[in-house]
């Protein structure tokens, strides 16, 4: 079995509780808003990372972070985007079976015919009475099981 954490819209903020949940999977996906280098270096110590440019992303830093991703972990095929509203591929046609996003804060998983659409919410600073939150996707052959999680923040 492996394990893909999710994390989104940290904005400069790496909670500690965000990263011990991160502790022990073999690959993290970023959906934007990601807010320093340091945020990207921080969770490459725990997985390999795979991060998507967000709209506060405009730091010279984030010039080197593409605006989606298209991810391949144990032959599950991932689409990386910030935005939903910027999606410009159909997913199902392109093999894609999961599509991370971010920007809404709001935890999100859903399916729509055979793609699971996931927003692992914001782990950084609470944005009005939205949950902390973060997500992972457990990949046991070809079954994908997605699990939201909300924080308990200090």
């Amino acid at each position: 079995m492996q394990r893909i954490g999710l994390i989104s819209d940290t904005h400069g903020l790496l909670r500690p509780e965000a990263l011990a949940f991160l502790q022990g999977c073999d690959h993290i996906v970023h959906g934007g808003d990601i807010g320093s280098q340091r945020i990207l270096d921080d969770l490459a110590a725990i997985a390999p990372v795979s991060a998507v440019r967000g709209n506060n992303d405009a730091a010279p830093w984030a010039e080197a972070v593409p605006d989606t991703a298209l991810i391949e972990v144990g032959g599950l095929r991932l689409y990386a985007i910030h935005d939903l509203a910027d999606l410009r591929i159909d997913p199902a046609a392109e093999g894609v079976r999961v599509v991370v996003s971010g920007h809404s804060h709001r935890p999100l998983a859903q399916m729509r015919g055979d793609v699971l659409y996931i927003n692992p919410g914001s782990a950084g600073p609470r944005r009005f009475r939205l949950p902390i939150a973060v997500a992972e996707l457990l990949l046991d052959g070809a079954t994908v099981t997605p699990r939201l999680v909300e924080l308990t923040v200090a």
